[in-house]
């Protein structure tokens, strides 16, 4: 389990450098686009490239770290026992969910590296670049879920491991 809490963390810098290139790129284009009258063919979809990737394999750190959007007024209002019973049946929906969309998002990506499809953009890139996002990055998140059903089940944190009763 370290070796995949180090494996998000890294992945979660990697997203944030891609974040990072992405804004760069964007700048790049519109000063060569509005001030030199050059635009690029490859700025806007590199960025997007980026932007889809760094989303994606950011998933699961920020599922472990608890970055994401909770509404929890409700259930801070019952006893421990009950809040870890509905913290693992979140998570068994999000390894659900996740699950699926790897399964679908491979058929999705396979089919596109097989037939050879590209983006029909200048730059052309093969479409399967930005669809391989898809089934990694909801494969890991898949994984995180599992691990977050596991904590949720044993009532400890991810950051320290402790138990919360």
């Amino acid at each position: 389990m370290r070796a995949f809490n180090a494996l998000t963390i890294t992945l979660a810098w990697i997203a944030a450098l891609l974040f990072v290139a992405s804004g760069v790129m964007l700048t790049y284009e519109v000063m060569a686009r509005y001030f030199f009258i050059r635009p690029t063919i490859w700025a806007a979809e590199l960025s997007q490239m980026c932007l889809i990737w760094g989303c994606l394999i950011a998933m699961p750190w920020l599922l472990s770290a608890r970055r994401h959007i909770a509404v929890d007024a409700v259930i801070r209002l019952f006893p421990d026992g009950v809040q870890r019973l509905i913290e693992a049946l979140a998570m068994i929906v999000v390894a659900i969910f996740s699950a699926l969309v790897t399964w679908k998002g491979w058929d999705i990506f396979f089919d596109s590296f097989e037939r050879g499809r590209t983006t029909g953009s200048m730059l052309d890139l093969p479409s399967w670049v930005a669809e391989l996002a898809v089934p990694v990055g909801f494969a890991l998140l898949f994984l995180q879920a599992v691990i977050e059903i596991g904590r949720a089940w044993n009532g400890t944190q991810a950051e320290t491991g402790e138990v919360l009763e």
